[in-house]
């Protein structure tokens, strides 16, 4: 069984374990120019790529996906951009006919993170202490969402074993 995590948000992250092999890469996105700037969108495409490689594997593929929702002091475009990420996920996975389960960050950090703050840092120390063979996967402090995206594929795992 492949097991995906997956940190919706742009600065997010996808994980996957199976069989003993762990994996993890950032959301897939694309920075276009705009009249002002630049702007971070979501790569539906290779999204739903990524997707279909772990189905062709042949094997069973569950995900959980986490369940984010707006918190204090967070930006209305933060938020948005986190929703619209949430809703691709559940609309490429559902249209993959892939089993997932929305998770909050507050069930998983609980069990991964306990004895420890519940922040960004947090998490990608966890994940190097528990996968050290990614930990130059999860070296900066950028790459916290693809640390919680493997904490929370391992949550998931632990939850479907009981």
């Amino acid at each position: 069984m492949i097991i995906i995590g997956i940190d919706p948000g742009l600065e997010g992250g996808i994980a996957a374990i199976r069989d003993g092999m762990k994996d993890v890469t950032d959301i897939p996105t694309i920075t276009r120019q705009k009249t002002k700037g630049t702007k971070r969108e979501y790569n539906i495409s290779a999204m739903r790529e990524m997707l279909k490689d772990f189905k062709r594997l042949k094997m069973e593929v569950r995900c959980a996906l986490e369940s984010v929702h707006a918190m204090p002091k967070q930006g209305v475009s933060s938020m948005f951009s986190m929703g619209e990420g949430l809703g691709i996920w559940k609309g490429l996975l559902t249209g993959l006919e892939i089993p997932f389960e929305l998770i909050t960050p507050q069930k998983w950090k609980s069990e991964m993170l306990n004895g420890t703050g519940h922040d960004k840092e947090a998490s990608r120390l966890r994940a190097i202490q528990l996968f050290p063979a990614l930990a130059e996967a999860l070296k900066l402090k950028k790459d916290h969402g693809k640390a919680e995206a493997l904490l929370l594929a391992e949550f998931y795992r632990r939850m479907l074993r009981q």
